[in-house]
């Protein structure tokens, strides 16, 4: 089994690097994100230890929580953002850990991909046969979160802000995919490093 981790950037397209290496390479992909949210819900690992910190307001009219409101809360507190994490990395970790050794089980010669803005200090990462920094030139990041989220300059400014640098990102990478591009570009260098 091959392990790929993949990092980038708010913006850089990271989902379209992911779409390629499931449709053409037929990946398993393990996105962290989604995990976090998959452990938030209702009974799942995460949800008590979240409530029991921030408190009921921020759970939905049927228990969910809300995860815009926690997110404000977080986003301009360091302080609370490091609580959130203190919760929700150990059980995201664990969870990725045990989804790698299943996929491992079922497909011994498949490619597992997974993906985070934040890969390197989780420990997982020394499972990692490669691992790939998707660049993308700062105005097309702009554009992209423009234009799919409809984020104001101000916003990707302070999410970018908040995120690691490109010196960073690149420093731990063993494989960089310039993603500022088109689609065919893209795949072309994918395929020249999985051959």
């Amino acid at each position: 089994m091959k392990i790929i981790g993949i990092t980038g950037g708010v913006g850089s397209g990271k989902s379209e690097v992911l779409n390629i290496l499931e449709n053409d390479y037929h990946a398993k992909i393990i996105q962290s994100d989604h995990v976090a949210h998959e452990l938030m819900v209702p009974g799942a690992k995460s949800y008590d230890a979240i409530v029991y910190a921030f408190g009921n307001k921020i759970l939905n009219d049927d228990q969910t929580i809300n995860r815009p409101a926690l997110g404000e809360i977080v986003f301009h507190d360091e302080t609370k953002l490091s609580l959130l994490d203190s919760i929700t990395h150990k059980n995201v970790d664990e969870e990725i850990l045990a989804r790698i050794d299943a996929f491992g089980k079922e497909e011994p010669d498949g490619l597992v991909v997974v993906e985070s803005a934040l890969l390197v200090g989780a420990g997982y990462e020394k499972k990692f046969d490669q691992l790939w920094y998707i660049y993308t030139r700062e105005e097309v990041r702009y554009e992209r979160l423009k234009a799919s989220r409809g984020y104001s300059d101000e916003k990707i400014a302070q999410m970018i802000a908040k995120q690691q640098s490109e010196e960073q990102f690149k420093s731990m990478a063993s494989h960089v995919i310039d993603n500022s591009g088109d689609l065919a570009d893209t795949k072309a260098q994918i395929a020249k490093i999985l051959g």
